[in-house]
């Protein structure tokens, strides 16, 4: 028996605009939004802040929201790395063991996150949580795939 692949999507909000943003969800087909904030109803966007997001996100494109907070960096983290005291790859590692620590991937299972996505606010991927978030469980789940939108 083959198991299914799980689609995980991963997207940031900087410099989108609500219409671009939903667009975006809509055509990857997003169940779910899975907001892996540390702060998530104080945005610059006020489309992403938690109570508008959860209604936006029913009403437009049928999808279902939650906070695992367990993927949220620590505000030491996050603030050490914007005001520069932090580098990324010190970022990468201290956030990876922040992941070894809580295990929040035992909050979620596989049918949870089947075509559901990662939300931050960095504009790409490439040095954002929700990325390593992403790898920390496609290391758990090796069947999971990946796709930053």
């Amino acid at each position: 028996m083959t198991t299914q692949p799980i689609q995980l999507f991963t997207i940031g909000f900087a410099g989108k605009s609500a219409e671009r943003f939903f667009t975006i969800l809509a055509e990857a087909k997003v169940r779910r939004v899975l907001d892996v904030r540390l702060y998530n109803s104080s945005q610059l966007a006020g489309y992403t802040k938690r109570g508008d997001l959860t209604y936006f996100l029913k009403t437009i494109i049928g999808a279902d929201y939650s906070h695992p907070s367990g993927f949220a960096p620590t505000k030491d983290l996050l603030d050490g790395y914007h005001k520069g005291r932090v580098s990324w790859a010190e970022y990468e590692q201290q956030y990876h063991a922040i992941l070894e620590h809580r295990r929040p991937h035992l909050q979620l299972k596989p049918d949870m996150i089947d075509h559901g996505c990662m939300l931050c606010a960095e504009p790409t991927a490439d040095q954002c949580h929700r990325r390593l978030a992403a790898e920390y469980l496609q290391r758990i789940w090796p069947d999971l795939i990946v796709t930053h939108l």
